[in-house]
Order: C-alpha cells, then sequence, then structure tokens
C-alpha cells in the first residue's frame, strides 16, 4: 500500500511503501516525551523524501534508534531502528504525517509494562512488555 505525507509546514514531503494496514503504539518514556502522548506508527517497506529533505533532522535517542523530525515545524516523521542485526533500518512513520489516514488498525502496543494509568485504548490486541521488546532484538 502506497501513501503520501508531509510535516505541518509542509516543506518535507514524502512517499511510503507499508507494510501493512496495522498500527502501532509505543508507551516507553522516551515515545510519549517526545509525541507527547503514544505516538501511533506504521511500518514501512520504503521510504522516499520527495521534497524537504534538508529540513529533516534525526535524533539518537538510544543505542537502539534514532526519531526523525522537521527542523522547520518539529513535526515527528519517523522511528528508526539502528542496532545491529537483520531489523537495522526498519522504520516506522507517524500516522499523523500521512495525507490519507484510512484503513488502519491499531495491532500492537509496545513497553505495555510501563503504560501510564491515564489512558487505555479499546479493543484486542498484542501487547508486548519492555523485556519481550528487548529479546526481540537480542534473537535476531
Amino acid at each position: 500500500m502506497k501513501r503520501s505525507g508531509a510535516c505541518l509546514c509542509g516543506a518535507v514531503r514524502f512517499d511510503a511503501e507499508l507494510g501493512d494496514h496495522q498500527l502501532s503504539t509505543c508507551h516507553c518514556g522516551m515515545c510519549l516525551r517526545w509525541s507527547g502522548g503514544p505516538p501511533l506508527t506504521i511500518g514501512t517497506r520504503s521510504l522516499s523524501w520527495t521534497q524537504g529533505e534538508e529540513h529533516i533532522r534525526t535524533y539518537d535517542s538510544s543505542t537502539i534508534a534514532e526519531r526523525g523530525f522537521c527542523s522547520r515545524c518539529g513535526t515527528s516523521l519517523f522511528y528508526r531502528l539502528t542496532a545491529e542485526g537483520p531489523y537495522r533500518g526498519f522504520t516506522s512513520i507517524f500516522l499523523g504525517a500521512l495525507e490519507d489516514t484510512s484503513g488502519f488498525e491499531l495491532s500492537r502496543e509496545w513497553f505495555h509494562d510501563q503504560k501510564p494509568e491515564g489512558y487505555a485504548f479499546a479493543g484486542e490486541r498484542t501487547v508486548v512488555t519492555e523485556a519481550e521488546a528487548m529479546a526481540m532484538l537480542d534473537d535476531a
């Protein structure tokens, strides 16, 4: 499935080939702080910047990942795994940056054991604890 997207100010634009219609969210402290709440992301098969690549900045938020954003408006654009192994380079984009956000379903909650008490998502989905997430990377 192909989708296009942009940052809030329109300086950065992209085209993405998405892996599927499955959304993920993360409850880790870094994601909550960076996004102001649980981010909704979609894994990509490919991602190409069609405008404004010079405005993209990355922040190495941990030893395993970097986060990308627009330097003009601050829009969160992507999360990319940087740790060695088969998942290196895996990139998720933010649902809110897509021009068409239809047809997605929340399928996974990462770091569920760190979720604050103040919110909960309705419905059934896979939940992954911090230990399980880190084990997935270690086993890869």
